[in-house]
């Protein structure tokens, strides 16, 4: 079975043994990021460091002449990936015999919303999120449609994975998150996510709501989390706490936008890329999910992409959606986490590869192989040698 494993370029680059130590676990593939958020990450390795400090969301590799003039641009990175950091690591990868693809993540950047507030979600009580452009808004979708082509087409990739094509919202890790303090669950993550911006009042009105009204409801409906209560989940909880009208209302525009956006990303990516590039997307199954992994309509996405890449930390759980989906030749990427510090389970990969094999998957993804430990990786040298 394919298996690939997500790597940073400063994983690689500095350290002359990288390369042939991933290759060694016995994937064939590796998921190396092009554009990512800013993040504390470990480097337990590395012959010269061990905390490298993204600052803030930025591209690996010198950004094109094509940004000049325009207000939304992707940043540089600075010192922890300096210039074509991405490039190097590729080249160094792709010598050790591994296929590369190309790691983008899109609508997740918080110096975007802090330098340019108006291009972030906003709540139905006013607050911004600068972690989450909101992706109905012209401008945010071309420059997200644009950093698409550009992150995901490097030189030498073979294909992509785009993260974060969709509705990002409040479930997100922010600096120092204080956010837990009341259980909102599935349907409380959702409400609190809604945007509110000029663009999305807009939409709703175009299906037959009063954007106050609706912003109004909303904050009422989220008046018994706020008093501790236990509430239904999932989308009845949703209908419940709103009403089903409105709740409809905000999935026919926001399901409508999300899709646009990735049907518009995907072709503009094919129509950069040579012949046989893959393009796959992060995603959950579940339509009003949002986040890193957003949600889609499985027997849609899989009409628009090559396949899609499922969250499994918690389980197999959502992987039959998409098998039920029935698109002959989609790739179903199982991900599961790796490293024994952040959740994952690296010495039951083997069992839990056979189980996601079962329910559809046709590969691997793996998270993450510079972050995990000498021991996270024997195991998975043992799990993969195990799965064939």
């Amino acid at each position: 079975m394919k298996a690939s494993t997500f790597v940073y370029p400063w994983d690689v680059n500095g350290d002359p043994a990288a390369a042939e130590r991933i290759a060694g676990l016995g994937v064939g593939q590796v998921t190396l990021a092009s554009a990512y958020h800013s993040t504390r990450a470990l480097t337990p390795r590395h012959p010269r460091q061990r905390i490298v400090t993204a600052e803030h969301a930025a591209v690996l590799y010198p950004p094109g002449a094509h940004w000049e003039g325009r207000t939304l641009r992707p940043y540089p990175a600075g010192e922890w990936a300096p210039g074509d950091a991405f490039g190097e690591a590729a080249t160094a990868l792709a010598h050790a015999g591994l296929e590369v693809h190309t790691w983008v993540v899109l609508a997740h950047n918080s110096r975007l919303g802090a330098e340019h507030p108006s291009t972030s979600v906003v709540n139905a009580y006013g607050d911004r999120y600068p972690w989450a452009p909101c992706i109905a808004q012209e401008a945010t979708r071309a420059y997200l449609v644009d950093l698409a082509v550009e992150a995901a087409v490097r030189p030498g990739a073979r294909g992509t994975e785009l993260e974060s094509l969709g509705w990002y919202g409040i479930s997100h890790l922010h600096a120092h998150d204080k956010t837990a303090g009341v259980g909102l669950g599935d349907a409380g993550q959702y409400l609190m996510s809604l945007c509110f911006c000029a663009t999305c009042q807009d939409g709703y009105a175009g299906t037959g709501q009063d954007p106050d009204e609706l912003a109004a409801a909303v904050r009422d409906a989220l008046e018994p989390l706020w008093r501790g209560e236990t509430v239904d989940e999932g989308w009845p909880g949703v209908e419940k706490l709103l009403g089903a009208e409105r709740a409809t209302a905000t999935r026919v525009w926001r399901d409508a936008i999300a899709r646009s956006l990735q049907e518009t990303a995907v072709t503009a990516v094919r129509a950069a890329a040579p012949a046989g590039f893959q393009v796959l997307l992060h995603a959950d199954p579940v339509t009003h999910h949002c986040g890193a992994n957003p949600g889609v309509d499985p027997a849609h996405i899989l009409g628009v992409a090559d396949g899609v890449v499922v969250p499994c930390a918690g389980g197999p759980g959502l992987l039959p959606a998409f098998a039920e989906a029935g698109a002959e030749g989609a790739v179903l990427a199982a991900n599961f986490g790796i490293v024994s510090g952040m959740g994952g389970s690296p010495v039951t990969l083997a069992e839990d590869a056979g189980r996601a094999v079962e329910l559809g998957a046709t590969e691997l993804r793996l998270y993450h192989a510079g972050l995990a430990s000498d021991q996270d990786l024997t195991a998975v040298r043992e799990a993969l040698t195990a799965v064939g």
